[in-house]
């Protein structure tokens, strides 16, 4: 089971890319949505493909658990804002998926993040510790020379069709973390 975390970036409207490759590598999925990514998804239509109602908020107090998700065996954060790569590196759960991938971490749980971030926010020096601190954890974040390079400010409209959704399963195959592995 991959837990797919979309973040509201500009390549989320079209995260089913995402969904339906790892589906082809054998993964079932579901997704987390961050509050604001929900301004950018078709939360009905992930939830036809995944089969799983998308996650956004906590449990409402007394609610039944059955609308749980079943357990993640990876996780991929993908578009990664720089809001949540800094929260999520500070320990800041204010979200549900936040949450999620706070618990997720401290099990050890395979976790690879595709940002989307501009330069200019890149190159603050809080976004530079978050991805160490991240990596330290054993979080897989595609970010730098070689991988994923932060896009000119202004420029990201035109990046969201060339978004490498793929890297990210990639990243997970290539560690053995994938169905059968």
């Amino acid at each position: 089971m991959l837990y797919v975390v979309v973040c509201g970036a500009g390549p989320a409207p079209y995260v089913d890319r995402l969904i339906k490759q790892a589906q082809q590598r054998g993964w079932q999925a579901c997704v987390l949505a961050t509050p604001a990514a929900l301004e950018f998804i078709d939360a009905a239509h992930l939830e036809a493909i995944t089969g799983y109602p998308v996650r956004s908020h906590h449990r409402k107090p007394g609610e039944p658990r059955g609308r749980g998700l079943p357990r993640a065996d990876a996780i991929v954060v993908a578009p990664a804002t720089y809001n949540t790569i800094n929260k999520w590196a500070a320990g800041i759960a204010d979200t549900y998926p936040l949450d999620v991938l706070a618990e997720c971490t401290g099990l050890g749980l395979p976790i690879v993040v595709l940002p989307f971030v501009n330069a200019a926010l890149a190159a603050n020096r809080v976004f530079a510790r978050s991805i160490q601190e991240l990596r330290a954890a054993g979080v897989r974040v595609i970010h730098g020379p070689g991988q994923i390079e932060p896009h000119p400010p202004g420029t990201g409209s035109r990046l969201v069709d060339t978004f490498p959704w793929h890297l990210a399963l990639d990243h997970l195959d290539q560690h053995a973390h994938g169905p059968g592995a």
